[in-house]
């Protein structure tokens, strides 16, 4: 997922999305333990959605923080 279609999401949003992301990393570790996973690009592809998803949860709090003052 790119960074601009997660701007659009609002706060709970991106921590549902995050909850999703760590669900699907959790599988995907298990399969490769098991020697299942068929594709281990995408293991690399997760962790970097959920570190795009929690740079931008960042960036939201820093700024609605920055405006609040």
């Amino acid at each position: 997922m790119k960074a601009q279609e997660l701007r659009t999401l609002g706060q709970a949003e991106l921590q549902k999305r995050l909850l999703e992301l760590l669900k699907e990393q959790f599988n995907l570790r298990m399969q490769q333990r098991t020697g299942q996973l068929s594709r281990p690009s995408q293991m690399q592809a997760v962790r970097r959605d959920i570190s795009r998803v929690k740079t931008l949860m960042t960036e939201q709090t820093k700024a609605s923080a920055g405006t609040g003052q």
